[in-house]
């Protein structure tokens, strides 16, 4: 805990500096969430695809969602969500594209488990 995954657009592939934007991310989780550094994961999943309304060319979205588990309250959540939103805003800079980027903060589900090796 906390799980993030990041949906982001094939075109931002060399515009998105994810290392720094998880780096940032991650702080802002530890400061505001008060999760443990070392429990943060973050993975990344590019999509090749994106189509907003008509258009499957000119737009690059970046989805963050983060789960944590249950106890924070939803003014922490709505904290974490606008700290990682502006986190996004600096960290990609889409080309010649209309970037939508959004980020929902959750609680896992009551039968989240983990196994660390």
């Amino acid at each position: 805990m906390p799980q993030i995954t990041v949906d982001y657009s094939a075109p931002l592939a060399d515009t998105f500096d994810r290392a720094g934007f998880a780096k940032a991310m991650h702080t802002h989780v530890v400061e505001i969430a008060a999760a443990k550094p070392e429990a943060c994961k973050t993975q990344f999943r590019r999509t090749e695809l994106t189509v907003v309304g008509p258009d499957a060319e000119g737009h690059a979205v970046v989805h963050v969602m983060i789960g944590l588990l249950a106890g924070r309250s939803t003014e922490t959540k709505a904290r974490l969500t606008e700290a990682v939103l502006e986190a996004v805003r600096e960290h990609a800079k889409p080309e010649g594209f209309a970037l939508h980027a959004s980020v929902e903060t959750r609680d896992l589900d009551a039968s989240y488990r983990k196994y660390d090796a």
